[in-house]
């Protein structure tokens, strides 16, 4: 097993050996950081990861070996990727495809409507308890921004608990965290309500060509908050609010959406929302908001009618739980798979109200299912189903297939058609027009066998039905399109490699084993 390794001890050795291995030293001082961080004692991280105090310290010292394994369990314990040593250093999957799926696999909460209430959770200056969060590095990356800025956050289980200081730190704010996501964007609508000047990092997220911050600039603007962009940086600032404004969204964006949200929901007065997104993510931000006190009109749709409370000099503070709605992303991803590899599996709490377009379309091109069951989520407002998937035959539809604004195809929705496409006799056309580039990762699947055409940056044609061969590929630089090729290797007939799967990470829980616990075979490693 690879380790990294120091010279012999001794008293006076350490210090050398700090100077002759300094990643020793940096590793050990990083997880010394992440451990008080999280509020744990040596003791405790020990336990954590089968071994003593001791050894704990002489690790944070820079002391002692390190192998991949004990790596790998440090960052599990610390809930932190610190086996990334360098560029090199990347978490893969190897895949034994052309295997059947069977069982039962539950849909897990969704990363968006998570980032979208933790971002919510600063307006409130008691704790707030988001109930089964899910654990990857989207949610990880807002936790280490949380923290750096003072805000106490703890793990209950599966309970995230978010607890801001009466004074942010704004100033010492994690740079690198903050702009691994695009989520931190939205902390604006929160943070404005806490300070009426500060700057947060320019965020990236998934690479899919230009994004643009002029949505929320048009929509603060109209409640007196002002935002100003440098290279690195957003600079925001307001004075006093203003109240009982009409809000005409520049683009029905989730995101932007959720922050004017925020913004409005401590400006007393009523606040029209107009060209709203009414997607699940924002959905459960305005029903955690509803949790505070904050009524809410129209939910669910374009247009929606805040009234907003006044918080009083003191701020608000109270406690609150509230249960995340189930992830319909999610729930798109396993009936892809299960389509992809002509599998009969049930998929459990899967989020009706935002599959329902895509279920018709596939219902359309031969894709057969039954309703098992019909029941409310845990927050008591989103409709779940489970369904139990057929191996189906299918056919491509004669029509384009494209995204809309919810009640239409979902954006992050629309790149399973294509590898389900991949499976379907015929061509199917996928028209991308949301953004500039995510279409051209599609063709990424030509290299398992799929026969493709990319005819512009928007428009994608995949034939089928495919017979997928194994192919080592490099994840692309978003995440589904990370995730249609791991679904197509599933299928694929001998062993392919999906290397550097972090952005599978940022946006799923444990995908790995749960399509293990269902019948795929894939196996987690990491390159040092």
């Amino acid at each position: 097993m690879p380790t990294i390794k120091t010279k012999s001890r001794s008293a006076k050795a350490a210090n050398a050996k700090a100077a002759t291995f300094p990643a020793l030293a940096s590793i050990g001082a990083m997880i010394a950081r992440l451990r008080e961080d999280r509020h744990m004692t040596q003791t405790e991280l020990g336990d954590k990861i089968g071994t003593t105090q001791s050894v704990i310290a002489r690790i944070e010292k820079g002391e002692q070996n390190l192998s991949t394994e004990t790596l790998a369990k440090l960052s599990e314990a610390l809930n932190h990727e610190i086996v990334q040593l360098s560029k090199g250093g990347t978490v893969n999957f190897r895949i034994e495809g052309d295997h059947k799926l069977k069982g039962a696999i539950t849909v897990r909460t969704s990363k968006n409507g998570a980032v979208g209430v933790m971002c919510a959770a600063l307006l409130n200056q008691g704790t707030t308890t988001i109930k089964n969060t899910p654990r990857i590095e989207e949610v990880n990356r807002i936790v280490e921004v949380f923290e750096s800025i003072g805000v106490r956050v703890e793990w209950a289980g599966n309970d995230l608990r978010i607890t801001p200081p009466a004074t942010l730190r704004m100033r010492d704010i994690h740079y690198d965290s903050a702009a691994k996501t695009r989520s931190v964007v939205m902390m604006i609508g929160s943070l404005v309500h806490r300070l009426k000047k500060f700057d947060l990092p320019q965020a990236s997220g998934c690479t899919l060509g230009s994004r643009t911050i002029k949505p929320y600039i048009y929509a603060l603007e109209k409640l007196g908050v002002l935002i100003e962009t440098s290279s690195r940086y957003y600079h925001v600032s307001r004075e006093s609010f203003k109240k009982n404004r009409e809000i005409i969204m520049y683009e029905a964006g989730d995101t932007v959406t959720e922050a004017v949200l925020m913004a409005v929901a401590l400006i007393p007065g009523t606040t029209t929302i107009k060209f709203a997104s009414a997607n699940y993510q924002v959905q459960d931000v305005a029903f955690y908001l509803e949790k505070l006190g904050v009524k809410i009109d129209g939910i669910g749709t374009s247009t929606m009618v805040v009234h907003g409370i006044d918080a009083g000099p003191a701020g608000l503070k109270k406690d609150v739980e509230y249960f995340l709605s189930e992830d319909p992303i999610e729930a798109m991803s396993l009936i892809a798979a299960a389509i992809v590899t002509n599998s009969s599996i049930t998929i459990e709490r899967c989020p009706i109200d935002f599959l329902e377009l895509e279920l018709l379309k596939l219902e359309k091109m031969g894709f057969k299912y039954k309703i098992l069951k019909r029941y409310k989520a845990d927050n008591g407002a989103t409709n779940l189903i489970d369904i139990e998937t057929k191996p189906s035959r299918l056919k491509a539809l004669d029509e384009k297939i494209h995204a809309l604004p919810y009640p239409g195809i979902n954006m992050d929705n629309l790149p399973f058609f294509a590898v389900i496409g991949a499976v379907a006799e015929g061509e199917t056309f996928i028209h991308d027009w949301t953004y500039e580039e995510r279409a051209i990762y599609y063709k990424e699947l030509g290299k398992l066998r799929a026969e493709t055409i990319l005819a512009d940056p928007h428009r994608f044609y995949i034939k089928g039905p495919t017979r997928f061969k194994a192919a080592e590929i490099v994840c692309p630089p978003a995440l589904r399109p990370s995730v249609i090729i791991l679904i197509a290797m599933l299928a694929a007939e001998g062993t392919s490699i999906l290397r550097n799967v972090y952005n599978i990470n940022r946006g799923y829980e444990d995908l790995a084993a749960r399509l293990n616990s269902i019948g795929a075979k894939i196996e987690v490693f990491r390159d040092l």
